[in-house]
């Protein structure tokens, strides 16, 4: 698995949100349930745009949002999961 992050993204990831890339890295290794595909009009996707919540190791809440592309994982955003999307994920995931 490759995680591909654009330059853009790592900023925005880094500036607004505070995430470094290993938290992400982290996320997919602590995942437990699965992904969730983001069926809402604005934010469909070919391949479709997936998302998921997993702690990263010092237990940080992150919702990791991506396009998986066959062996990539094409990161579009992560931040601290609300409780809405905790929710959310407890329940379909």
């Amino acid at each position: 698995m490759d995680l591909v992050i654009s330059q853009g993204v790592r900023r925005k990831l880094s500036e607004k949100h505070n995430i470094q890339i290993n938290e992400i890295y982290e996320c997919f290794a602590n995942r437990e349930g699965t992904y969730i595909e983001d069926i809402r009009e604005d934010h469909k996707t070919d391949p479709p745009t997936l998302w998921f919540i997993a702690e990263t190791d010092y237990g940080k809440k992150l919702k990791v949002v991506f396009i998986q592309d066959e062996n990539d994982f094409i990161i579009k955003t992560a931040y601290i999961a609300n409780d809405q999307e905790i929710r959310i994920y407890t329940k379909y995931a």
